[in-house]
C-alpha cells in the first residue's frame, strides 16, 4: 500500500486545528464540562448518561490525537471524524428540538444555527485530511 499523496500546508494546518479542537473537546468531557456534555444526551438514548460523555470524550480524544499524528493513515482517519461527526448529529438535533441549553447556546435560533455547522465539521475533517480527494489511494 502506498502512502496518499501529501497534502497542502493550508490543508495540514487545518488537520492540526481540527485535531487540537477535539483534544480540547475531549479534555472538556472528561474534566470541566462534563455537566455541560451531559445535558447534551438525549434523553431518548438507552445509555447511562455519564457512560456516553465519558465514551465521547475518549473517542474525542483519540480522534483528535490521530488527526494530529495521521501521517499516512490520514484519509482513513479523516472519514472516521466525518462518521463521527454524523454520528452525534442526532443529539445536536435532540438539544434543538427538546430546547435543552448548554454552552451558552439558550435560544432556539443559537441551537439552530450550531445545527447548520454540524455538517461544516463533517466537510471539514474530509477536506483538511484530503479524504474525499484521496479516497482511491489506500
Amino acid at each position: 500500500m502506498t502512502p496518499p499523496p501529501s497534502t497542502s500546508a493550508l490543508r495540514t494546518a487545518a488537520r492540526l486545528i481540527l485535531g487540537v479542537f477535539l483534544l480540547f473537546a475531549g479534555t472538556g468531557h472528561l474534566t470541566f464540562a462534563r455537566a455541560e456534555f451531559a445535558a447534551q444526551v438525549p434523553a431518548w438514548l438507552p445509555l447511562d448518561t455519564d457512560f456516553v460523555v465519558v465514551a465521547s470524550g475518549v473517542v474525542e480524544l483519540v480522534l483528535g490525537s490521530a488527526l494530529v499524528l495521521a501521517g499516512r493513515h490520514r484519509v482513513l482517519i479523516g472519514w472516521v471524524v466525518a462518521a463521527f461527526f454524523v454520528a452525534v448529529f442526532p443529539g445536536n438535533i435532540a438539544q434543538y428540538v427538546d430546547g435543552v441549553s448548554a454552552f451558552g447556546l439558550d435560544t432556539d435560533r443559537a441551537r439552530l444555527v450550531r445545527l447548520v455547522f454540524q455538517p461544516v465539521l463533517v466537510l471539514w475533517a474530509l477536506w483538511s485530511t484530503a479524504a474525499w480527494r484521496d479516497r482511491r489511494s489506500r
